[in-house]
């Protein structure tokens, strides 16, 4: 029989679904939710009884889009400046109301999300038209960072020098959404083949198909390390790389004093070749003495097994399968999506461009994730399915 659903229920359903989880940020989106929930007064009927093992509930809830609009303000300012997201016609109502219906219609929802959700955010991303690969840039590869030492000094120095602003990015607002989603039970398995840990900061705990740039591993004994500790070693073997970087941030590029480093339009540093090719030392591993690096899947290199299965076996265990900002280009990304598909669950892609599985989806929606993720959550009232 339906009831009113206070304050003490929706906490109670935060706190059964998230006990198994470690978030730092998680008491925020709780409030940012629940002030969803109190606002549109969107919870409408709950199944009794509530018990350890078990909730049944119908509850529904419409997040604020003022709260999530007013969080992102500053990442969309940092956009209009750097021009990192391609262009794309607003998502119309057509493709808001399809979206809302796809993940209101699924039950045990994955979601894989790729860089074009974090571009949103300030980070570029590698194929779009403004993306790297369009200014000439070309990634390292796992081959040419084990056997080049000079590689390595050429990636090492290029990412301390970066770091300060990778780290100054903020979820979007697809992150946002999302972690929203996920604290409410709508998305059952999320998987990023992004490296940032955007998706971590906004609330959400997904698995991180091609790694994390927040940790630094050693290649010949698997010693890893957090990478704000091997930033302060590069720091202490490279003293004048910190005061490098910070006359290129006081408004000294190209200087000697600078070390040559340029600020490239989309976000990356530019650095001369003289200064890195001898003058930059890297840390070595501490137990071993070996090669460190990010722990991270390079061009060339394969994704952990025991991951890939995890990835895999989510796929396959899904009825509907959401991608987001993805061209599915990797084809560790792309077979999730075939496996999905192969079992007959249902596909859905939002993304700006083309993708490697537009011939066999059904529902493709070219739009800016950020734009139509926040309006999915406005359309009003979504039905939690029941947590088994």
């Amino acid at each position: 029989m339906p009831v009113n659903v206070g304050w003490s229920l929706i906490m109670k359903v935060f706190s059964f679904q998230n006990s198994s989880r470690n978030s730092t940020v998680m008491p925020s989106i709780q409030s940012r939710v629940a002030h969803g929930f109190m606002k549109n007064r969107a919870v409408k009927e709950h199944f009794l009884p509530f018990c350890m093992k078990h909730l049944k509930t119908a509850c529904r809830y419409s997040p604020s889009g003022a709260a999530l609009k007013h969080e992102q303000k500053p990442s969309f300012y940092f956009l209009r400046s750097k021009d990192l997201v391609p262009h794309s016609d607003p998502p119309s109502s057509d493709n808001v109301n399809n979206l809302y219906q796809f993940i209101n219609h699924s039950y045990k929802l994955m979601v894989l999300t790729g860089a074009g959700v974090s571009t949103e955010a300030g980070i570029p991303d590698y194929r779009s038209p403004n993306g790297a690969y369009s200014t000439g840039f070309k990634p390292i590869t796992h081959q040419e960072f084990v056997r080049s030492i000079r590689a390595r000094r050429r990636y090492w120095a290029r990412s301390y020098a970066g770091w300060r602003r990778f780290t100054a990015a903020q979820p979007g607002p697809t992150h946002v959404a999302l972690a929203s989603l996920e604290k409410v039970g709508r998305i059952n398995f999320m998987v990023t083949q992004n490296v940032d840990r955007l998706h971590h900061r906004a609330g959400s705990n997904p698995l991180e198909l091609h790694g994390t740039v927040y940790s630094v591993i050693c290649l010949q004994c698997g010693f890893s390390m957090c990478r704000d500790s091997f930033q302060d070693q590069v720091k202490a073997l490279n003293p004048k790389w910190a005061s490098a970087i910070e006359s290129l941030e006081s408004g000294h590029p190209g200087s000697d004093k600078s070390f040559g480093m340029q600020q490239r339009p989309d976000g990356d540093v530019e650095i001369d070749e003289k200064f890195w090719e001898e003058d930059f030392l890297i840390p070595a591993c501490q137990q071993c003495d070996g090669l460190l690096k990010p722990d991270v899947v390079f061009f060339g290199d394969n994704v952990p097994k025991d991951r890939a299965n995890q990835a895999m076996e989510a796929a396959k265990g899904c009825d509907s399968l959401l991608v987001l900002g993805s061209a599915l280009m990797t084809m560790s990304a792309f077979r999730l999506v075939r496996a999905a598909h192969e079992e007959g669950a249902k596909i859905a892609i939002v993304n700006v461009g083309t993708t490697r599985a537009d011939e066999f989806v059904p529902l493709k929606i070219m739009a800016r994730c950020g734009e139509i993720m926040p309006r999915v959550l406005d359309m009003g009232s979504m039905k939690i399915p029941p947590i088994v």
